[in-house]
């Protein structure tokens, strides 16, 4: 899908309205409009890439930047207290529905394992 298609990118353009909850120079995090828990965060890179197939040596740091963004949002939105889940869908099959990377942190009730 190209970058002028994504909805995450539209996000990040500000062509799309979203509740933003945290923000650094190459990360965002925003409220999902379909949540699956009570706590339903998106956090992504600003830069595109459709999935984890598409990382390489040369995105370490802007993966690094993702994952320290998760966590600060989870401490700043309360979650590490009782607990939270990330997680990282690639491929249709896995239930990735936009493809540009994302991590949904879920939290706000206790989460089965395995989900479903």
């Amino acid at each position: 899908m190209s970058k002028s298609f994504c909805v995450f990118c539209k996000i990040v353009e500000g062509q799309i309205p979203a509740t933003i909850l945290y923000e650094t120079p190459t990360t965002l995090a925003f409220k999902d409009v379909n949540p699956k828990a009570p706590h339903h965060i998106l956090v992504i890179p600003k830069h595109h890439l459709s999935s984890l197939i598409e990382l390489t040596g040369d995105h370490e740091s802007l993966m690094a930047d993702l994952f320290s963004s998760a966590r600060q949002v989870a401490v700043d939105q309360g979650l590490h207290t009782t607990g939270f889940r990330t997680v990282v869908n690639t491929g249709r099959d896995a239930g990735q529905e936009v493809n540009h990377v994302h991590v949904h942190l879920l939290a706000g009730r206790p989460l089965k394992w395995p989900p479903g």
